[in-house]
């Protein structure tokens, strides 16, 4: 007998219905308004509070007890949030949960940032996540972020967005005089230390020293209320300060900054949102430091999963220690995080057979990690069986992907921290081109499929 060729892959606008197609758009206008809203993690909690809050999630220290259906919200430290919507089986049978990071990567403010130089006052950053260096020079900046008074008082910061603000931005190198650094190697071209920011140019008072600083300093001090000794007791951070755009004359696509991991984020958060009286407790968590490798008191490495579960099981009146680790053991979750994006004019580090396309469908990611799959989840067989069931079910087109050659480099997601509790996981997001640079590219039709995908995992996976 003949082998049977193999299909082609077919694109997700192809496999979407008009309605579907409809629903798309309407979705990605919303998604656009959030990427424009949000570009850190305390403004994406913020958000999800104020959406959650709207569709009648309560804070848990609000609430005493549950019943199936009720709706609940946890924030942590304002950098971390869980959605709950109560199931109608006991938690210790577990709950599907859906992982998103919030955090992306940007130019953090030093706590000693400000100085001056040659007639400029800058701030010294220092960079969070991977970073190709070069990306963040002669791009405008804005400054987001909280500065923390010794009175207890917390002052939000955003400059830059606004049409009326001003923005900042790094000076590249004239080329007329870069031949030295257009030699180096692209990782050597750009240090780390002279990622500094301009501030300022015009000096308060020509005969004091550091005059251009203290010009600055007193204008922070005016509008803001801030000295120089706040930035201690400060979280600053420069991020591209241009808006989401539509891509391509056929606005298939959608370029941003953070849409990795915010795309996830947003995809859960729609979805959650949208569930009713599910037959096992849904939570959708959104965390932070995943760019660093998920640690601290905001990211995966700490007990956030667990003392989340805690908190629920206190409240369904089951306080042992067995019924907490047998809910975790018992539950399935979804890793939601991005992938590569085959990109035509890099096409040798991609295995196209097993790396994911920009539109065909949100990305199944069997397993991540780098060279030999170190430092990777690895997800069970039976498990993706019952993904794919749930997903073709639901009409999902759906892809799978690695992430580039396997000797050329990889990543990680924060699914091996929520393994080691014993439940099923799997990553699965958009693929996206131009992963952590300051424009990142993702299709439409993906966007709206990993909603799609997440609506129907926490509604269906028993």
């Amino acid at each position: 007998m003949a082998e049977k060729s193999k299909k082609k892959p077919q694109d997700s606008w192809s496999q979407m219905s008009t309605s579907d197609i409809k629903a798309s758009e309407k979705f990605n206008a919303g998604y656009i308004d959030f990427l424009n809203r949000v570009k850190t993690e305390r403004e994406a909690v913020a958000y999800i509070s104020e959406a959650a809050g709207s569709q009648g999630f309560k804070e848990l220290d609000q609430v005493k007890n549950f019943q199936p259906g009720d709706k609940l919200m946890i924030k942590f430290k304002s950098k971390a949030a869980a959605l709950v919507v109560i199931g109608q089986e006991p938690l210790d049978k577990g709950v599907n949960m859906v992982v998103s990071h919030i955090d992306s990567p940007r130019l953090d403010l030093k706590p000693h940032p400000a100085y001056e130089a040659d007639g400029m006052a800058m701030f010294k950053t220092h960079y969070y996540g991977g970073i190709k260096k070069y990306q963040w020079l002669a791009i405008p900046l804005a400054l987001h972020g909280v500065v923390a008074k010794k009175d207890g008082r917390i002052i939000d910061i955003c400059i830059g967005e606004k049409e009326s603000d001003p923005v900042f931005t790094i000076a590249d190198l004239l080329p007329h005089l870069a031949k030295d650094q257009m030699e180096k190697k692209m990782a050597e071209a750009v240090s780390g230390e002279s990622l500094n920011a301009l501030l300022g140019s015009r000096p308060l008072n020509a005969k004091d020293d550091e005059a251009i600083k203290a010009r600055l300093m007193n204008i922070l001090e005016e509008q803001y209320d801030i000295e120089e000794d706040d930035f201690t007791s400060a979280e600053l951070q420069f991020v591209p300060a241009f808006a989401a755009r539509e891509v391509g004359l056929d606005r298939s696509m959608i370029a941003a900054y953070g849409q990795d991991d915010r795309v996830s984020a947003y995809a859960s958060l729609r979805a959650i949102l949208e569930l009713e009286k599910p037959k096992r407790t849904a939570l959708c968590l959104f965390v932070d430091k995943e760019e660093i490798g998920s640690s601290g008191n905001t990211g995966l490495q700490s007990l956030l999963i667990e003392n989340v579960f805690a908190q629920l099981m206190h409240m369904a009146g089951r306080n042992d220690y067995f019924s907490l680790r047998q809910a975790l053991a018992n539950s399935a979750a979804i890793s939601a995080d991005v992938n590569a994006a085959v990109d035509p004019n890099y096409p040798e580090v991609f295995e196209k057979m097993n790396c994911s396309f920009l539109s065909r469908g949100v990305v199944l990611t069997k397993y991540t990690g780098s060279r030999g799959k170190y430092d990777s989840n690895d997800a069970n067989p039976e498990f993706m069986a019952r993904i794919r069931k749930i997903f073709d079910d639901a009409g999902v087109v759906w892809q799978v992907g690695e992430l580039g050659k396997v000797d050329i480099g990889g990543g990680g997601t924060v699914a091996q921290y929520i393994a080691r509790y014993g439940m099923e996981v799997v990553d699965c997001g958009v693929a996206l081109l131009g992963m952590h640079s300051p424009f990142e590219v993702a299709s439409k039709a993906d966007t709206y499929m990993s909603y799609k995908g997440y609506l129907a995992f926490l509604q269906n996976f028993i």
